[in-house]
């Protein structure tokens, strides 16, 4: 459940929201990303928003007209959950690839990604620093590549690389696809980001692991596992 909280006030997906925020905590958002609708990514985004429903708040999202339609039909839709996106309780910003907003100081940019669904990635700059959060991707990031030049790339890592296949097709990253990405970057900007990937499942995370080191040795990078609870600063 892919969930990350930027300075306590900016939360990129909805998978855990509830898990790890107080309802103040909650409160306190100023925005939430959404890079795609897969339930693992939009999961607490109802019970936050009836924590403001209850509370007299409005909650800012944003996202993709895909990740709007389907709350609106499959999720918010009074069968599973309430409206709160009829009645205003969850505002609701369409952002357009390569469109740069601004939320709490931050310019944040989505950048299309490659996935089973309509999905972006969202890169985000403040004060000459900047990390690129991919979503849930599969490979063929060089356009996103050309378009950014992170200093930390926060990447989707769901399976070992004996899933490489299934993650060409299903729009998944594992060690081995992250490394060719990796050495696309490099041939277009001449250095690596810090890596610190999530999204993996638990039962192969071992595997993952050692799977990363390889790669981290392989192009002499940074690659780190972040786990819940995980800190970092860029």
């Amino acid at each position: 459940m892919t969930c990350l909280l930027l300075d306590e006030h900016i939360a990129l997906d909805a998978g855990s929201l509830t898990r790890q925020l107080s309802l103040q905590q909650q409160l306190n958002l100023k925005g939430v990303l959404l890079t795609h609708h897969h339930y693992d990514h939009i999961r607490d985004l109802p019970a936050v928003a009836m924590n403001y429903f209850l509370n007299g708040c409005i909650l800012n999202a944003y996202g993709s007209h895909a990740v709007l339609s389907a709350l609106k039909q499959h999720l918010l839709n009074e069968e599973i959950y309430s409206r709160f996106l009829d009645n205003q309780t969850l505002l609701f910003t369409v952002v357009q690839p390569s469109g740069t907003f601004r939320v709490n100081d931050y310019d944040i940019t989505p950048i299309a990604v490659n996935h089973t669904i309509p999905s972006q990635g969202y890169f985000v700059e403040k004060l000459n620093r900047s990390f690129f959060f991919t979503g849930d991707t599969g490979p063929g990031l060089e356009r996103c590549w050309q378009q950014i030049q992170p200093d930390l790339l926060i990447a989707e890592m769901t399976s070992p690389n004996h899933f490489s296949e299934i993650g060409r097709i299903k729009g998944h990253l594992t060690p081995a696809l992250l490394q060719e990405e990796l050495l696309s970057f490099r041939a277009l900007h001449n250095y690596l980001p810090r890596v610190i990937t999530v999204h993996m499942n638990p039962s192969s995370e071992n595997e993952i692991a050692t799977e990363l080191m390889s790669v981290a040795d392989t192009l002499s990078c940074e690659i780190a596992l972040a786990y819940e609870g995980y800190e970092v600063i860029v």
